[in-house]
């Protein structure tokens, strides 16, 4: 029992720190002794509470009925933001009791409120006294602590209760309404114009890969959030005025009313009531964002719970965002001179979620300079329909919090940023939004939202752009698909730089974000963005590293590491600030065009071993200007961090890209002309077995219903929006399903591999439906019995030791982590066997 009265003993000890420095034991000065030892207990409770310091909230209401507010000196909350408990400190010469009886007749709940002194504290539950301990007592202290965090007020049960109610009847609603749409898609004129145009419009302003599957999901998702909205905010202005809801909102009048709106969503009565009783208890604005984002984020795990496990649903911490704009303007002044209040600054953040970024902006910006900033000169963009809503509301009562009057935010776009190339001219500028005038209400604004932002020269592009790496669909909020532009650029710019083995990491998500923002950001100007990390010292981001150093003029990285699959001894959910494995830094990129070619990088870090609750403290009150900032010199293979002082260079090379790619008769630098990763196939327990005989079985079945699939589309029968879990689909083979791909078995595609850990089994071969063969079809190809020997070693960026193991068929890619393969031979495609050394190496041994 003695380490869990820890945080009373600190408790004590702060108390006694405080009173011999102050020289004065006032409630003032001493109750923070106490919040502390709440907060501690919060943290280590199994529910994930905080505490939160003098908080607004609605209070009892009076006996003649008029609403209260109050102040408690601590409100817990839980981890969908609903309150937990409250506390308040006295001072010792108070009389307690006097002091419980006044603030109870002022209003303060007393469904579980701490009132406490340096000698006593009372604890209140459903109205009467539960407990009083003498706080000399640290056992009687500690269970008094316990029960207060125990305890689940009225509101927040039923809440839960509701929540649970709402997973389970989900599935069996949305089937109704997707009966619903259907029908009203087969019969219903109204509906089929209506929809026929705001897919016209989703195709012109967000993306060109918009389908009709995707309107329906938006359509579904703003019919069941929509009540949401209403009951934590209960003014209707937003679906009345906004540009998108408005237009959801008339295809939805077009056939759900009456019976089928009744029929379809009564049964999720009582969880937009909980959500209503539970808002009405929040009576701070900032909470009652959080409340909502937390809502979205449980709503959407139960809409589509595959899709929220790729992405994650992760928001931004504010200490993150508050620094990160503090940042912004503190390098404005510094280069340019500016401020983010001042004219001409145009801001943008190009991913903006659920609008964190752009409350917080609003917050940070002197009330003289905000409506301006407010209607001119902040812009942002969200492609996925409920963040969208969440930004909408978050931005516009952020806004009337501050001024005391609601106004439209008029430069929140609803479009895919990575497909928005209409400020190069690329998609015909002007012309097109001109004719986009023609498709209604919405076109009329989201395309003119667009059209007015891409004519800005942006000076500031700021936020958190995703990270997620293999999603693929629009309606899952995660549109990690092909863009083309980009990936061009990307092709052309860090990909031509890097002289790695593999540069499809160059294509994630964070990455393609970066290069547009690059494109986009004006002559002078800011990036900053918290990304992953692994731009700062990935062998295959050295192409990354040259060429933002010669496109900007200084860079600014703050490295907030806790990568946990590089440090296995520290925790994603207690040292990363997002909870997560994937370590995160923010990096601040200056472009100023009179100082091009002249880069200067600095670097500073915070420890892995430092929890993610000491890393947030530190941003809160961080300033850009304070940070003690490292230089850095890249060295001449574009390292910024981990620089080789040995003769490294001077060894012989085993493999390069340029070697790889040199054709015959040129250049050659390496001893191994090709090499290659292992397969990577996605779906290892369907296409490896032990048996022969069950693998082929096996792959009979898939090849079969995939085959019945791609039939039914063809035959305008079905689309790829719902395929079921009858065999495993992933982004690569919905994509070969689209393009008619067939997919057959032959037992000639059945070959031995290697396995992890270290056992042979039998492998469909088959470039379908392998996700990933590389160059192995060069090495063992495909459908052939070709003999060949491989020296597999483990890859770069793994915390594993160094270690190789030579193998006589298919290697799998993870038998050894993320491994490379040198064959002895190579196979040309006409199936002849070359050797695989390299003329250069032989000449170079006989030498």
């Amino acid at each position: 029992m003695a380490e869990a009265y820890q945080h009373i003993r600190r408790y004590r000890e702060e108390l006694d720190r405080i009173k011999a420095a102050s020289g004065s034991d006032n409630e003032l000065q001493t109750r923070r002794a106490f919040e502390n030892c709440l907060d501690d207990y919060c943290r280590e409770h199994s529910e994930g509470l905080t505490l939160v310091a003098e908080q607004r909230i609605a209070g009892r209401a009076r006996r003649d009925g008029t609403a209260t507010q109050v102040i408690p000196d601590g409100t817990v909350r839980d981890a969908m933001r609903l309150a937990r408990g409250y506390w308040e400190a006295k001072d010792i010469r108070d009389d307690l009791d006097a002091e419980i009886r006044n603030k109870f007749n002022s209003g303060y709940p007393s469904d579980n409120i701490i009132f406490q002194n340096q000698e006593e504290a009372a604890l209140y539950q459903d109205g009467v006294e539960a407990m009083r301990v003498d706080m000399s007592s640290e056992d009687d202290l500690h269970l008094l602590i316990k029960r207060f965090l125990d305890y689940e007020l009225p509101q927040s049960r039923r809440l839960r209760s509701a929540q649970r109610q709402f997973n389970a009847d989900l599935p069996s609603v949305l089937s109704n309404l997707r009966e619903a749409v259907d029908a009203a898609q087969l019969d219903n004129a109204g509906y089929q114009a209506a929809a026929a145009e705001f897919l016209e419009l989703c195709r012109k302003s967000i993306s060109p890969e918009v389908g009709e599957a995707d309107v329906r999901e938006m359509l579904l998702q703003h019919i069941l959030t929509k009540d949401i909205f209403l009951r934590v905010f209960t003014e209707d202005q937003f679906h009345r005025e906004n540009n998108i809801a408005a237009q959801l909102d008339a295809l939805e009048r077009t056939f759900f009313t009456g019976d089928t709106r009744r029929q379809a969503i009564d049964r999720l009565r009582p969880y937009y009531s909980a959500i209503h009783i539970a808002a009405i208890g929040i009576g701070d604005y900032a909470e009652k964002q959080q409340f909502l984002k937390a809502i979205y984020e449980n709503f959407y795990k139960a809409y589509n719970p595959a899709a929220a496990d790729r992405l994650g649903v992760v928001y931004t911490p504010n200490e993150v965002v508050d620094f990160i704009i503090r940042g912004a303007d503190w390098l404005l002044q510094r280069h340019f001179g500016k401020t983010l209040a001042d004219t001409g600054v145009q801001i943008l953040d190009p991913a903006t979620g659920t609008g964190t970024f752009i409350t917080n902006l609003i917050n940070h910006l002197p009330a003289e300079r905000l409506e301006y900033k407010y209607v001119n000169e902040i812009h942002a963009n969200e492609v996925a329909i409920l963040p969208y809503y969440i930004a909408n509301l978050n931005i516009e009562y952020t806004y009337k919090e501050i001024t005391g009057r609601y106004k439209e935010f008029p430069n929140l776009v609803f479009v895919d940023t990575l497909d928005n190339l209409d400020w190069k001219g690329v998609t015909g500028g002007a012309v097109q939004r001109q004719g986009a005038l023609e498709l209604g209400g919405m076109s009329a604004d989201n395309w003119v939202r667009l059209g007015l932002q891409n004519e800005k020269p942006i000076s500031v592009i700021i936020g958190n752009p995703p990270y997620n790496a293999h999603q693929t669909t629009w309606n899952d909020n995660n549109p990690n698909r092909a863009y083309p532009e980009i990936d061009n650029r990307i092709k052309e710019t860090y990909s031509a730089a890097s002289n790695a083995q593999n540069r499809n990491a160059q294509y994630d998500m964070y990455k393609r974000f970066i290069r547009w923002a690059s494109d986009r950001l004006d002559d002078d100007g800011i990036i900053a963005f918290i990304t992953n990390r692994s731009y700062l010292e990935s062998r295959q981001d050295d192409g990354f590293r040259k060429v933002v150093g010669d496109e900007f003029s200084r860079i600014y990285l703050l490295d907030l590491g806790s990568d946990v699959r590089r440090n296995p001894k520290i925790g994603g959910t207690t040292h990363n600030v997002f909870g997560i494995q994937t370590g995160v830094a923010i990096g601040f990129f200056v472009r100023d065009k009179s100082k091009a070619g002249e880069c200067e990088i600095y670097y500073a870090r915070r420890e892995d071993e430092e929890l993610a609750k000491d890393k947030l403290a530190y941003l809160q009150t961080a300033t850009l200007s304070g940070i003690d900032f490292t230089e850095i010199t890249p060295d001449k293979r574009n390292d910024w961090l981990n620089q080789p002082d040995s003769n490294f260079d001077a060894l012989t090379p085993l493999i390069d890209a340029q070697t790889r790619r040199t054709k015959v008769g040129g250049e050659e630098s390496a001893v191994f002309k090709l090499y290659s990763a292992g397969v990577k196939t996605h779906r290892d327990a369907w296409v490896f077995d032990f048996d022969r005989n069950s693998l082929s079985n096996k792959m009979r079945y898939f090849a079969d219903k995939y085959e019945m699939r791609r039939q039914r589309i063809a035959r305008g029968l079905s689309d790829d929006s719902d395929l079921g879990d009858e065999i495993q689909w992933d982004a690569d083979l919905r994509a070969h399903l689209r393009r008619g791909t067939a997919v057959k078995f032959s037992e000639e595609y059945i070959t031995e591999a290697m396995y992890r850990p270290y056992t042979t089994k039998h492998l469909y071969f088959y470039k379908q439906l392998n996700t990933r063969q590389y160059q192995m079809r060069s090495i063992f190809p495909e459908g052939k019995a070709k003999q060949n020997k491989v020296i597999c070693f483990r890859g770069t960026g793994i915390d594993r030791p160094f270690s190789a193991l030579a193998v006589d068929r298919v290697p799998e890619h993870q038998m050894l982590s993320n491994m490379q393969c040198l064959p002895l031979y190579r196979y040309t495609a006409e199936g002849e066997r070359v050797s695989n050394i390299t003329d250069w190496a032989i000449e170079r041994v006989n030498a």
